[in-house]
């Protein structure tokens, strides 16, 4: 049970009634009269209060939050009293988000309920705990609350951006997914390929008649289409020290986890299979390129643990890996960050390498700050000496890129924010040039 402020306003203004009443013996009369009105009312409220346990409130949140998306929380108050109430309601967020505005204000009619709902943004994956919910209530005097002690502890898993894969399922049934950046590829035919050309036979399709070839051999010919072959794409993520670096409270980690996922599930949706390799100074996820059910959960269970490592990324044990294990031409697709041009050049050998067998795509970050930088205008020495510094690095991340294409490694830079849609759409692109 706790006072309120009303309450200690209405007992100053009869303190100070009573001080006055050295002076004035009415007011003596008048203060005395206000103390016992004041203890009557409190007592009066208070015993309503306490009257019955009024109040039940319970936490709403799914077993699963997203990384890096806006999660819904709701809390679900209801009142059994039979008067109306005032109500602070304070949920116990998960410390990690050092949150101290998770409260809200309230009036509840006479046996009422209402659903608050709330939004969390995690930014790191792994256990978040929930406490309790606490429950300040007020009637209609305001001189004392009840608290109520509401709700259990909850424990959630943060795992990778799934909600961005709801998100593309409920576009794409609605055909925009261009509201989400994704690009409209068109491609002739119905998941087929086409094989060769052969006679017209009794019984083939005379739509797949191929005109200009009749005319030159003077009799029909018709394209023959084999069924489009499904392709391994492989996301291949890089935990090593470079990946630590945070952009917006997320590290380069788990932007790149998050592309990875949503990549999978796109190639999945266009029959194609999707796999995963994790290394840092050993490879230590490997998860089997495959199309069948229950395979994004698979990634997903597998990129929920995944963390940044201290050590130097051992390329060469990735390389090792992924000639064993994967014995078909894939897309690999590489999130890894250089530092500069000389990281790059000792890991060349390995891209080379695994370029030969497979077409490999590395994504590499670029930082839009560093760039707003560039174009500020410098005020003092200091400055001019640090835009000098971060044009070098801009420039040797163009640099990066111009050298991996030399070698016929597909490339890409892009923002953090823009990662997953940019890696999509570039999939999307090399599928339709048929480049995998």
């Amino acid at each position: 049970m706790y006072l309120t402020t009303r309450f200690y306003v209405f007992a100053i203004v009869a303190i100070l009634l009573l001080a006055t009443g050295n002076y004035s013996a009415p007011f003596y009369t008048v203060g005395m009269a206000a103390v016992w009105l004041l203890l009557a009312a409190t007592i009066a409220d208070i015993a309503i209060l306490y009257s019955r346990r009024g109040i039940v409130a319970s936490r709403q949140l799914a077993d699963r939050l997203s990384n890096g998306d806006d999660n819904d929380i709701r809390l679900r108050v209801e009142s059994s009293y039979p008067f109306a109430l005032r109500l602070t309601v304070i949920d116990e967020t998960p410390f990690v988000f050092q949150r101290r505005d998770v409260d809200f204000l309230l009036r509840l009619k006479p046996r009422e309920g209402k659903t608050i709902v709330y939004k969390l943004r995690p930014t790191q994956r792994g256990v978040y705990g929930f406490g309790r919910i606490r429950v300040f209530v007020r009637s209609a005097l305001s001189l004392a609350e009840r608290r109520y002690t509401c709700g259990e502890s909850q424990d959630a898993k943060v795992y990778p951006s799934y909600l961005m894969l709801h998100k593309y399922e409920l576009l794409a049934m609605n055909n925009r997914l261009t509201e989400m950046g994704v690009k409209r590829i068109r491609r002739a035919g119905n998941n087929t390929e086409f094989e060769r050309i052969k006679e017209y036979v009794e019984g083939d399709n005379y739509r797949s008649v191929n005109w200009k070839a009749s005319a030159r051999r003077h009799q029909l010919m018709v394209n023959v289409y084999e069924d489009e072959r499904s392709q391994q794409i492989v996301s291949v993520i890089d935990k090593g020290r470079p990946m630590q670096q945070a952009f917006q409270g997320m590290t380069l980690l788990d932007y790149a986890i998050n592309a990875s996922l949503m990549l999978s599930y796109v190639a999945v949706r266009k029959t194609d299979k999707a796999g995963l390799v994790c290394f840092a100074d050993h490879t230590d996820t490997f998860v089997a390129p495959s199309r069948r059910h229950g395979q994004m959960e698979r990634l997903l269970d597998a990129l929920y643990s995944q963390q940044t490592r201290w050590s130097e990324s051992d390329f060469g044990d990735m390389l090792a890996t992924i000639n064993k294990r994967l014995t078909k031409r894939s897309l690999l697709v590489v999130y890894t960050s250089f530092a500069n041009t000389q990281a790059m050049t000792r890991q060349l050998p390995y891209l080379k390498q695994l370029n030969l067998r497979h077409k490999v795509l590395v994504v590499f970050f670029a930082d839009n700050e560093m760039r707003d930088f560039v174009n500020s205008s410098p005020r003092s020495t200091e400055e001019y000496y640090q835009h000098v510094i971060v044009e070098k690095m801009l420039y040797e991340q163009r640099l990066i890129v111009s050298q991996l294409r030399q070698h016929g490694i597909l490339s890409m830079l892009t923002t953090p924010q823009n990662l997953s849609v940019d890696v999509v759409n570039r999939y999307l692109e090399l599928k339709e040039r048929q480049a995998i």
